[in-house]
């Protein structure tokens, strides 16, 4: 029975762990993951049922969780295959949502990491204004954002965007792009998501 000891793991980590378990767990297995706070309960809960998983829950010592994910019938399991093709990612900013930068800078690394995750990947990413950083060399989403290029994830920066901010030349991944580009790939998209 696999066991993930998910204690003092940042959201998404828990819920991705514990998916790439259930991916390699037999029909009728056990998968218990141990977290630490309701939040991660929910969430894991949420990833478990939409699969189609039996899935309960209960606190332990500490103010812990235990995360029980039993695993369906191959023929019982919901496919998500495909939810994500034709997506379109801009990223616009640093930091996503309104409130503590720090929080925002987290946030948005998460997403990031998140989006390697979902299968098929997104088609096409596009950065500009501030946005335009998560390319360069300081930025903390690089192995990320090479892993979503090897998944075939077509990365565009706004070349306008890294002059102003004179990044040019720390581009990292992906290539320069200009704004009618990043326009039309945004009006083709089946799927769009705006940062």
């Amino acid at each position: 029975m696999p066991f993930l000891n998910m204690l003092k793991q940042p959201c998404p980590i828990p819920v991705i762990n514990a998916k790439k378990a259930l991916r390699q767990a037999s029909p009728g297995q056990i998968v218990d993951v141990l977290v630490d706070n309701e939040i991660a309960v929910q969430n894991l809960t949420k990833m478990a049922l939409i699969l189609g998983h039996l899935v309960q829950s209960s606190s332990i010592e500490d103010g812990n969780f235990k995360v029980q994910i039993t695993v369906s019938k191959a023929s019982e399991v919901k496919s998500v295959q495909g939810d994500s093709a034709g997506l379109v990612v801009a990223i616009g900013t640093q930091s996503m949502g309104q409130g503590d930068n720090l929080l925002g800078k987290n946030l948005l690394k998460a997403f990031i990491f998140s989006l390697t995750e979902i299968d098929p990947a997104p088609e096409y990413l596009l950065f500009f204004n501030g946005g335009a950083f998560m390319t360069t060399e300081s930025s903390q989403a690089l192995s990320d954002l090479f892993a979503l290029a090897e998944k075939g994830t077509v990365i565009s920066t706004c070349g306008a965007c890294l002059d102003f901010y004179q990044l040019k030349d720390k581009l990292k991944v992906g290539a320069v792009t200009n704004m009618f580009a990043i326009v039309q790939t945004m009006a083709q998209a089946k799927r769009l998501i705006n940062i």
